[in-house]
């Protein structure tokens, strides 16, 4: 049995102050460590002067129809009813030119109107969005790989269609680190159930501290939506803290043993989910906001009430200095029929609380560093599935961004005449993500993790940064 008091010449630091003080002086440590690295940031992966610090991702689980939406097509109402003039392209897989050309055209049943003096297209699904069409960034020709949802989700998160990668959040969270020592550096509110699961906010061959803290799940109630075990149920603090001293130092041996980055990062979370108990409780807690801010993001109303808390704890988040925060909606987007109704319903829920998001950033001067993205993992078929609805479309679709570093009230790229594929300045999901990282002042080529044998990266080989959306 080793003695507490044996050195040896090779004994890490870290080691050291494991075993001495019960392990106190490991945990003292870790915390200096994290103020450090708060403060410095990750110097290795900054390439660039970043325009953004943070980012917030909205995420519209199932696939929202961009030519009910953002992407008007009058081809549509001059078609209706009649065959699709054209068939599938040869650069599309084979499940996607199957159905391409098979249905007749469906009109949208939204009138599109133009907004601000950027003249965005925005339709009436969208009426408390649309009065910010000056400060958003619309891509309209955005592609994708993979027409199921399994494959599309895991694109638009992992940058992966069929293999276990690590997601954008734990890529920021590793290559940036936390802005707040308290505080991790990935944060996911209600993500995504199915297609995918964790892995839609995991850190996959990463270490493990850069996986999401996550608040509930797509399907959680507003009241649920809370870190789990964030409460230490009446243990006293000091004797909460000799728990995790003799946890720790059980994981450090494992880890002189081994050297696993992985147990190192389980180390590092133990000792995060302890300094998160002082601040977290209070930041998921928004019965403190304002009866005006309540109102303005419409987390009393029955219709908006559960996006509207999430996009409130967003912005809490987000101030508190989380690097990356995802909101998801449920699994609801996916009209395969009844489009109508779904998609009003749909966008009732979520267009107030974005548009509050977005004013509420900009109030507090936090839209300055702040880039906001919102998406879907694809699109809509401009072509009639069933008697009133539309199949899955990753061959052209629209996202939008906002604030920092993009050009407000621009428009970029194009679909052609019926929305079906994007064919003027294509912007393929790696170009997203490597834009993204752009703005945090990250070279998407750079910042790499050898894994196997080789350095991989979120944009595997490919991506391209979108400069034409940058300001």
């Amino acid at each position: 049995m080793k003695q507490c008091h044996r050195f040896s010449d090779n004994l890490s630091r870290r080691q050291m102050l494991t075993a001495s003080g019960c392990g106190f002086g490991a945990v003292a440590f870790q915390a200096f460590a994290q103020q450090i690295a708060a403060a410095a940031g990750n110097a290795d992966s900054v390439h660039h002067p970043a325009k953004a610090k943070r980012v917030i991702f909205l995420f519209m689980h199932g696939g929202v129809s961009q030519v009910d939406s953002f992407d008007p097509k009058p081809k549509l109402s001059e078609f209706d009813g009649q065959d699709l003039p054209f068939k599938g392209l040869d650069n599309l897989d084979v499940a996607l030119k199957h159905r391409a050309g098979n249905g007749k055209v469906l009109d949208t049943t939204w009138k599109f109107k133009q907004h601000g003096e950027s003249g965005a297209w925005i339709s009436e699904l969208w009426p408390h969005l649309a009065k910010h069409a000056d400060d958003l960034c619309f891509i309209k020709s955005m592609h994708t790989r993979g027409t199921s949802h399994g494959q599309a989700v895991a694109m638009i998160h992992t940058g992966n269609d069929n293999l276990l990668r690590p997601s954008v959040g734990a890529w920021v969270s590793y290559g940036l680190g936390t802005e707040n020592e308290n505080l991790p550096a990935f944060v996911s509110i209600t993500p995504p159930a199915g297609h995918g699961g964790t892995r839609n906010f995991g850190s996959a061959f990463l270490p493990a501290q850069h996986q999401a803290t996550t608040l509930g799940h797509s399907a959680s109630k507003a009241d649920d939506a809370t870190i789990e075990y964030l409460q230490n149920h009446g243990v006293d603090k000091s004797d909460q803290q000799r728990q995790l001293a003799l946890l720790q130092q059980m994981n450090q041996r494992h880890y002189s043993q081994t050297k696993d980055a992985q147990v190192d990062g389980v180390i590092q979370s133990y000792e995060m989910a302890f300094r998160m108990q002082g601040v977290a409780p209070e930041l998921i807690d928004i019965s403190g906001e304002s009866k005006a801010t309540r109102e303005q993001y419409g987390v009393d109303q029955k219709e908006t009430a559960e996006f509207a808390h999430r996009c409130l704890l967003a912005r809490r988040f987000s101030e508190a200095g989380v690097r990356f925060v995802q909101v998801s909606t449920r699994y609801v987007w996916d009209q395969h029929s009844n489009l109508v109704a779904g998609h009003t319903k749909n966008a009732l829920s979520v267009d107030q609380p974005i548009a509050a998001l977005l004013a509420d950033l900009k109030q507090r001067g936090l839209m300055d560093d702040t880039l906001v993205v919102w998406g879907t993992e694809f699109g809509r078929t401009p072509v009639v599935q069933g008697k009133n609805g539309r199949d899955h479309n990753p061959a052209g679709f629209t996202v939008w961004l906002s604030g920092a570093g993009v050009k407000p009230g621009y428009s970029h790229g194009a679909t052609d005449d019926f929305g079906y594929y994007a064919v003027e300045n294509k912007v393929h999901m790696h170009d997203l993500h490597a834009t993204i990282l752009h703005l945090l002042g990250i070279d998407h080529e750079r910042l790499t993790y050898r894994y196997a044998g080789r350095d991989f990266r979120l944009t595997d080989v490919y991506g391209e940064v979108v400069n034409e959306i940058l300001s």
